[in-house]
């Protein structure tokens, strides 16, 4: 395993919303993480605070959205960056604090397949989570197993380890919360090998917790976006047409202009852009 980790080029993604308060410190223990080669992309989605300043400051290249367009979007932007950068791995951590940066290390040493999508999976109870979020952790358990013919253990969690190119070709299009079903459900479809890893949480008290997920309304678009993919892929029995390219499923503005050029292969991109600059405003998921 250890040969074949040394073949894949490994970053990390962290996408970011008002997040000030924690991402500096997500940012500077993930650049620490062995494996992740000192390559850290925070994606400020639209922040009005200080998120991209601290994530800057911590030492981690920062891409910004001019406004906030959902996690789902962050985590296109920040995998087509490093994608375009040389990278062939991404692990993708929460910017709330919540994943203990060093569990990546979990993630980067579960598999040494660099085509696998690995799970991390959360112990919400021993962790002191939230009633609600044990409850809506166990229903989407359910109905995402149910559909794909397998069980997961936790379906919900944000700290991955995903294959670049090939979670690119998948060709996920929410933008939101529900793009994490999404993915999971193409991947299955698609016949990915998926692999789940126990990963250590952390839920602070709560005046202390940082979420921006709603839990009515992101629920309710979850639903409809997995019943649109289930739909897409005839009941996980077909695999949705991949764009002609891989390069076409990356967004042309994220390439296009100059700050945003493919760097030499031994370092990241070291650039801030406004990744949609260049494009019209995206139709609707």
């Amino acid at each position: 395993m250890v040969i074949a980790l040394c073949f894949m080029r490994i970053c990390a993604i962290i996408p970011a919303y008002q997040a000030e308060r924690n991402v500096g410190d997500v940012a500077r223990e993930a650049l620490r993480v062995d494996g992740l080669a000192g390559a850290v992309f925070v994606v400020d989605d639209g922040s009005t605070d200080r998120t991209a300043e601290r994530a800057r400051a911590a030492g981690a290249t920062v891409v910004s959205h001019p406004e906030n367009l959902g996690k789902g979007a962050a985590l296109r932007t920040g995998m087509e960056l490093a994608l375009a950068a040389g990278f062939d791995v991404a692990v993708t951590i929460d910017a709330d604090g919540q994943h203990p940066p060093e569990e990546a290390r979990r993630l980067i040493e579960a598999d040494a397949d660099p085509d696998a999508l690995v799970l991390g999976i959360r112990d919400l109870v021993g962790a002191g989570a939230p009633r609600a979020n044990q409850l809506s952790n166990r229903i989407s358990n359910f109905f995402l197993s149910l559909f794909a013919g397998r069980p997961f253990a936790d379906t919900q969690c944000g700290l991955r380890r995903y294959p670049l190119r090939s979670t690119l070709s998948l060709g996920a299009r929410d933008e939101g919360y529900a793009f994490e079903a999404e993915i999971l459900l193409r991947a299955v479809a698609a016949g990915v090998r998926i692999v789940e890893v126990p990963i250590r949480v952390i839920y602070p008290p709560e005046d202390e917790r940082l979420t921006h997920f709603d839990s009515v309304r992101d629920p309710a678009r979850i639903v409809r976006r997995v019943v649109a993919t289930l739909a897409l892929t005839r009941g996980l029995r077909h695999v949705p047409a991949a764009p002609a390219s891989v390069d076409d499923a990356i967004r042309p503005a994220a390439a296009s202009p100059p700050a945003a050029a493919s760097p030499p292969a031994a370092s990241p991109l070291a650039a801030e852009i406004d990744p949609r600059a260049s494009q019209p405003s995206a139709a609707p998921p």
